[in-house]
């Protein structure tokens, strides 16, 4: 036995003795000319070691030493020793511009000085074609051809002239949907804006299939594709329509309490249509009634791409009726453009009016009330850059929006006031907000992933009124908390959701909801409202179903269950 083990010992000795050995192999190695540098490189095995050469003779034709001659000597040890004489320098002496139009160049982002006294590199001669090529390819010439002409040698010194064939001019045929689309041909052409008649553009085809994903009511049902034929490039483009339009709706009956014998109708009601006529109109509609005096209306409808042009038209208006308290009008009127395929500017007008409704009992206030009469007539900006996977249901990528608005208000002298209440006070004023958010979608397998996102606003003005503030609070801001629960000039907060996907569309998720709001109108202190709870989402067929159980806590409520909050929709897509 004891025998057995010794011989076992000797046999790990020898087979682990050529694995030490490997490993210690090293290369040393010295460059010697106008340019030196030595050192050395531990290797496991050849490949390693032809790749470390590979790379060291590449570094050297790019500093411009294109005849390095390398002498190896090996040693009984297994070491080498690796010489490499640089030789001379290569320099150009200047890369004409040839049959090239210097206004081509220009629009190719190309200077020819730089190449003049300069060391040959292959790296910047490669990027000088991919240029050419490139403004090429999206000038109607996709079978571009460029190399150098007429190279001549001075010494280590090249000179050569650029030689461009344009080929065959390429023109966009008309555009193909070979999906079960309904969406109109001409409009999906402009939208991407690839034209008949055009000249072919490559940025055009690329851009165009990124802007796809933008609109929601399309998915992909393969890969799009690009044939040639009579000078004439045709784009097919493999689309379905996705069933996202929804309406959905819950009607309540309730004993009126303030009115004995008769019921009280509450309830809600949304409508949402997407790619009417399949011409990218979409038309939502949105209604609540909770209570006998509270309700919100919102209606909008976007017209895209208004007369061929790539300007999108939105008008939207709002209306929300706070009990017997005030009542407030919002018209906006929206002028998008598409800057790239992931960017959207818009311009826009807007008109807020603001109305108080129950006066009884203002006559004797020595001071003006929270809420007041008032228009609000401003000029914004919006600005939206997405990085999204998919606009329906993203699982990687962000989306960020910012709004800027800025304009004069106008506070109305109500009658049932006393007058002398209004005196210092100006009636005119500046006022701006400012509202922004940033969403980040992760997805590290098919079951996890984490949505994330950041929302802030700032309103200013002197004489801001509280049915002027944001209404925070609910299931689309923080979740916990009633509909428009908060009133705020400036807030922020976080939302963090896990979430486990078990089927494509469904999942089952955990949340925390954190914010910072600020109340100056009504002298609140800073409230740090937060959230958590638990809900999931399911998607059978066409419709789908949104439960969240949520806590919430602020300054004005407690955490605590019997405080608990249930969110839920219910919505069929068609």
């Amino acid at each position: 036995m004891k025998k057995s083990f010794i011989y076992f010992l000797l046999l790990c000795q020898y087979c682990l003795s050529p694995l030490k050995a490997q490993q210690d192999t090293w290369l040393k190695y010295e460059i010697k000319g106008d340019f030196s540098k030595q050192g050395e490189f531990k290797y496991t095995d050849s490949l390693q070691l032809e790749q470390f050469k590979r790379e060291t003779l590449a570094e050297l034709h790019q500093l411009g030493y294109l005849t390095p001659v390398p002498i190896i000597k090996e040693h009984g040890d297994g070491q080498i020793l690796w010489i490499i004489f640089t030789g001379g320098k290569f320099e150009w002496l200047k890369i004409r511009r040839g049959n090239v139009d210097p206004v081509f160049l220009i629009k190719s982002g190309i200077d020819l000085r730089q190449f003049e006294n300069q060391a040959v590199n292959y790296k910047d001669v490669a990027l000088l074609f991919e240029k050419i090529l490139k403004n090429s390819e999206n000038q109607g010439y996709p079978f571009a051809a460029i190399r150098l002409d007429s190279l001549r040698r001075d010494q280590n010194r090249f000179e050569g002239a650029l030689d461009l064939d344009f080929g065959p001019f390429i023109t966009f045929d008309t555009l193909k949907i070979t999906g079960d689309s309904r969406t109109k041909r001409q409009f999906l052409g402009n939208f991407l804006q690839i034209r008949p008649g055009e000249a072919f553009s490559q940025k055009k085809v690329v851009d165009g299939i990124r802007q796809v994903r933008n609109l929601p009511y399309l998915r992909w049902a393969g890969e799009p594709e690009i044939s040639f034929q009579n000078e004439e490039a045709t784009l097919y483009l493999p689309v379905n329509d996705r069933r996202i339009n929804s309406i959905d709706g819950i009607i309540g009956f309730l004993p009126n309490e303030l009115q004995g014998g008769r019921m009280l109708i509450t309830g809600q009601f949304d409508l949402a249509l997407y790619n009417v006529a399949g011409r990218g109109r979409n038309y939502e509609l949105h209604w609540q009634r909770f209570n006998e005096f509270s309700q919100s209306l919102h209606v909008s409808a976007l017209e895209p791409l208004v007369l061929g042009s790539g300007i999108d038209i939105k008008a939207s208006f709002s209306l929300l009726k706070e009990d017997t308290t005030f009542l407030t009008r919002d018209f906006k009127l929206d002028f998008g453009y598409r800057i790239g395929s992931n960017t959207y500017l818009s311009l826009f007008s807007r008109r807020q009016a603001g109305d108080l409704l129950d006066v009884s009992g203002l006559g004797e206030l020595n001071r003006l009330p929270a809420v007041g009469d008032f228009r609000f007539n401003s000029y914004g900006a919006g600005f939206e850059q997405s990085w999204l996977d998919d606009r329906f249901f993203p699982r990687r990528g962000g989306l960020a929006n910012f709004e800027f608005s800025i304009g004069n208000k106008s506070i109305l002298i109500n009658t049932a006031i006393p007058v002398e209440l209004y005196q210092g006070l100006d009636l005119r004023s500046l006022q701006y907000y400012f509202t922004g958010s940033f969403e980040k979608h992760f997805y590290w397998n098919s079951r996890w992933g984490l949505f994330s996102r950041l929302s802030g606003g700032v309103m200013e003005n002197p004489n801001l009124f509280v049915n002027d503030l944001f209404r925070i609070g609910g299931l689309r801001t923080i979740r916990g908390f009633n509909e428009n629960f908060f009133f705020a000039n400036n807030f922020i907060f976080l939302n963090v959701e896990p979430r486990y996907y078990f089927d494509t569309y469904s999942y089952f998720m955990i949340f925390a909801d954190v914010g910072r709001l600020d109340n100056k109108v009504q002298s609140l202190p800073t409230d740090f409202p937060y959230a958590a709870g638990m809900g999931f989402t399911l998607e059978t067929g066409s419709v789908i179903f949104n439960f969240i159980y949520a806590l919430g806590g602020s300054n004005t409520q407690d955490f605590a269950l019997n405080l608990s909050k249930i969110h839920f929709g219910y919505t069929g897509r068609f």
